[in-house]
């Protein structure tokens, strides 16, 4: 028994509303992803993300949500833990997308992961990192009874730079804490939203570091 047992019918059930939004997100993120390149979902989950991203060669990685279930055709799954990259070349992916997932690990268990995402990335490759910021959403961030490391955008901004990464872009507000939201969940507001320089009830913030 897990601290993730049962957390796909208590926290993060399966919602086909996401796959509107996830879209909006993977066409506003596709600047960062070259389409002729390689791509990694870190913490895959439904697979809404990369199923929505173009690329030449993507991959969904997740260990309590099997990828194989969720990944739509071109897209490879793996099923590991997000410390276990072996199963990719080093220096071979143009991006890492990691959505909610660092605010879910451990001290040493963060360090491994990041290291191993530094790994695959080739030179000038990005780590894109979306999650919730501490600074805006305080009052619910434990609310998720599997987040034990608290993160804001100037934290996160500064830990990626003490691993060895330059910083690109920084949106300390970009989504909604949550998409348990009662929210309408339209692709053509989600796309409205994203390009919104005022984003009402924005807690999630974006951050892209480069690696040298």
């Amino acid at each position: 028994m897990t601290l993730y047992a049962g957390y796909r019918s208590s926290r993060f059930n399966f919602d086909p509303r996401r796959k509107t939004i996830w879209s909006a997100v993977a066409a506003y993120l596709q600047r960062y992803i070259p389409e002729d390149g390689a791509v990694l979902d870190l913490g895959s989950g439904y697979c809404d993300f990369i199923n929505a991203v173009h690329a030449r060669r993507r991959w969904a990685l997740d260990l309590y949500l099997n990828p194989a279930e969720f990944a739509a055709e071109g897209v490879k799954p793996l099923q590991a833990d997000v410390t276990n990259l072996e199963a990719i070349s080093d220096s071979s992916l143009d991006a890492v997308f990691a959505s909610n997932i660092l605010e879910h690990l451990p001290d040493e268990k963060l360090i491994w992961a990041v290291g191993a995402v530094k790994d695959k990335l080739r030179p000038g490759g990005r780590f894109i990192a979306l999650q919730p910021n501490y600074r805006y959403c305080y009052r619910h961030y434990f609310d998720d009874y599997t987040h034990c490391r608290v993160f804001s955008h100037v934290s996160l901004a500064d830990f990626l730079k003490a691993q060895g990464f330059t910083i690109e872009r920084i949106i300390p507000r970009f989504l909604p804490f949550s998409f348990k939201s009662r929210a309408p969940k339209w692709g053509w507001l989600a796309r409205l939203y994203l390009r919104s320089p005022w984003k009402p009830w924005a807690k999630q913030m974006l951050v892209i570091a480069l690696k040298p």
